[in-house]
């Protein structure tokens, strides 16, 4: 059985509390309470983190009374019928008008559409191709050439994957910074699971560095998730999902991700 289900199973057979409804208001009404006494008692990158968090949330909850506010907005002409007859161009005018509505509810669409497609991270640091890659000396010792490369940052490479013979490969990927597996956070779920990686969907940093399977912060790789149970709305159950890394590998020893719901 999936996580958390146990809880509506349980709720399916027995029932809820004959005071659930009122817990449940009695909740909400402290969090004002619970919010209010974070705010005050944090401090450091936990207050810095926190009023970060709460400065968004309250621009969206502006967003949303204004948005409210211009879906009330009507236009309409006089009350009362004038006694002069009105110009064919101005008869529109009379009816009442839900323009700004209209182009509000717009917004709202090409929002949720653009939301399809929101990451977790939108924008990542650069990486320069000095810190990327180091320069490897070959060939004899009087005429040493340095074109080839060796890439400094932990890399995927697919299960069949073959090295091309030492002469000719020109980037080098070190078994030792090779990753298979990624511990994958479900947004929803809030459950980490370590997961096998795809492949390498989209690295921000360089259209080639994708092509080489580099996993830096912000990449897009795709992952596994047919252990988490997840099926579609004709009951397939979903084989790869895309997930987009959140911290710096090279730095921590491991890849931890996302999952894009």
């Amino acid at each position: 059985m999936p996580q958390n289900e146990y809880i509506d199973r349980h709720t399916k057979l027995h029932g809820k509390r004959l005071d659930h409804d009122e817990r449940v208001r009695k909740r909400t009404a402290r969090e004002a309470h619970k919010v209010a006494k974070d705010s005050q008692s944090f401090t450091g990158l936990r207050a810095k983190l926190y009023q970060k968090k709460r400065h968004h949330e309250k621009i969206q909850m502006k967003k949303r009374i204004r948005q409210k506010e211009e879906s009330n907005v009507k236009s309409a002409g006089p009350q009362e019928p004038s006694s002069t007859p009105l110009p064919q161009y101005l008869l529109d005018r009379s009816q009442p008008t839900n323009a700004k509505a209209l182009s509000s509810a717009i917004k709202n669409k090409r929002k949720e559409s653009a939301a399809k497609f929101s990451v977790p991270l939108p924008k990542v640091k650069g990486i320069s191709e000095e810190e990327m890659f180091k320069v490897v000396k070959t060939g004899k010792k009087t005429a040493k050439k340095g074109w080839k490369r060796m890439i400094t940052k932990p890399t995927f490479v697919g299960p069949d994957f073959t090295r091309r013979p030492v002469k000719y490969e020109r980037f080098i990927r070190p078994m030792g910074l090779r990753y298979k597996k990624a511990h994958v956070t479900h947004p929803e779920l809030k459950v980490t699971v370590q997961l096998p990686i795809i492949s390498v969907k989209k690295n921000p940093q360089n259209p080639m560095y994708t092509q080489l399977g580099v996993l830096s912060k912000g990449t897009i790789i795709e992952c596994n998730v047919s252990e988490l149970g997840m099926v579609t709305a004709g009951g397939k159950v979903i084989w790869g999902r895309y997930a987009q890394i959140t911290n710096n590998c090279d730095m921590d020893g491991c890849v931890n991700a996302v999952l894009l719901v």
